[in-house]
């Protein structure tokens, strides 16, 4: 029988800072901030730590962060590239090292200035990376130009409205209204306020777009067997997948066959292959959500509903509490931080706890994903 992770390791230790538009600290400080809360939480001495992962675009490093925290000698460390779509490989990185003995306690964080920082493709000194050639000359200059391209075509071959994305939009802006530690705490979104916001690029208005956000998280990692020994009820790592599709062309998907069946499709076949249980199954999902059309597309590719029947999904509350696929209940990356998904990871660390501040009853299994449109990760988390 095949080797797999399913269960070996488990999140035992989680940590965030304040989330904000602007904060003083550096991305350096942030991070550790971040992870030493995440070791408290778990009850480990910064001194175990022999294992750290993050994103390629994380300005601060191992090296930096080890030193600063107190850790021992490292044994694993690695980086996962495209932006979003590393989160939950971070996790899945860090339970195959566990898992085959390379480490005993990993860490796993993001850390980021994006809300007082730069914006990348505002340095046009840069040569452009070959996807870019393709795109940026012809107006696509930002992400939501891209996104704004897929969710047009989404749009026009199976009838989705901007209805269908404002559901997406409110559903996590309701759990961040609940959630203290959200930047859109008790700051509630109508329709009439959705709909008559600016566009940032048609069909993506305002509330389509994820907040700018100061701010670093981070969970620690260790086997099974150690988690029934720490601090919280373990939350274990059932199945773990990345998915980079073949001739994929990052957002837009130029050269796909099919351009609506993103990396979420691919990361799908393999993550439930290696499950015990079934979309039908899962309690909570915390979706990625850079941009409301993701949800829709997310929803499709991990095996939720059909193809193009992502958009009517979210009709009747299905992601509001008590629907069908309660969503991003701590608000998501639309409503309560933007950090490249990471606080995704920790909500449903908080959900299988039984401590979220919009808490599905009795919630067992979640759904973590990274984001859509590029090379991708997920995790399936149980208690």
């Amino acid at each position: 029988m095949a080797a797999t992770l399913k269960d070996a390791t488990a999140i035992v230790g989680i940590g965030q800072t304040a989330f904000a538009k602007q904060l003083p600290q550096s991305e350096k400080e942030l991070a550790c901030r971040a992870i030493l809360a995440a070791l408290t939480d778990a009850g480990i001495e910064p001194s175990e730590v022999d294992a750290f992962a993050s994103y390629t675009m994380e300005e601060t490093d191992e090296v930096e962060v080890a030193k600063a925290i107190g850790a021992g000698d490292v044994t694993f460390f690695s980086k996962i590239g495209y932006g979003g779509g590393g989160s939950c490989a971070t996790v899945g990185h860090l339970a195959a090292a566990v898992a085959t003995g390379q480490a005993t306690v990993g860490v796993a964080w993001r850390s980021r200035k994006r809300g007082s920082g730069p914006r990348p493709w505002k340095n046009t000194a840069v040569q452009l990376p070959t996807p870019g050639q393709w795109t940026r000359p012809f107006g696509l200059l930002r992400p939501a130009d891209e996104i704004g391209m897929l969710a047009r075509r989404y749009m026009h071959e199976y009838g989705a409205t901007r209805d269908h994305l404002f559901n997406v939009a409110m559903a996590c802006r309701n759990r961040a209204n609940a959630n203290p530690a959200a930047m859109m705490y008790e700051r509630p979104l109508t329709r009439e306020m959705y709909m008559t916001s600016r566009m940032i690029s048609d069909p993506l208005c305002l509330f389509d777009n994820c907040l700018e956000t100061d701010g670093a998280l981070a969970c620690v990692i260790v086997s099974a067997e150690r988690a029934r020994d720490c601090r919280h009820r373990p939350v274990y790592v059932h199945s773990v997948a990345q998915g980079l599709p073949a001739q994929h062309h990052g957002m837009v998907n130029y050269w796909n066959d099919d351009p609506l069946s993103g990396p979420a499709w691919t990361a799908a076949r393999h993550l439930w292959k290696q499950a015990d249980f079934r979309p039908q199954d899962v309690d909570v999902a915390q979706i990625y959500d850079a941009f409301t059309p993701l949800i829709p597309l997310s929803l499709e590719g991990y095996g939720f509903c059909g193809r193009g029947e992502g958009a009517a999904f979210t009709e009747g509350g299905a992601l509001e509490m008590g629907g069908r696929l309660p969503l991003n209940t701590g608000g998501g990356g639309l409503s309560e931080a933007y950090v490249h998904g990471f606080n995704l990871i920790n909500e449903g660390v908080k959900q299988l706890r039984g401590v979220s501040t919009s808490q599905v009853p009795d919630a067992a299994t979640c759904l973590v994903t990274a984001g859509e449109g590029v090379p991708t990760s997920a995790i399936l988390l149980r208690s």
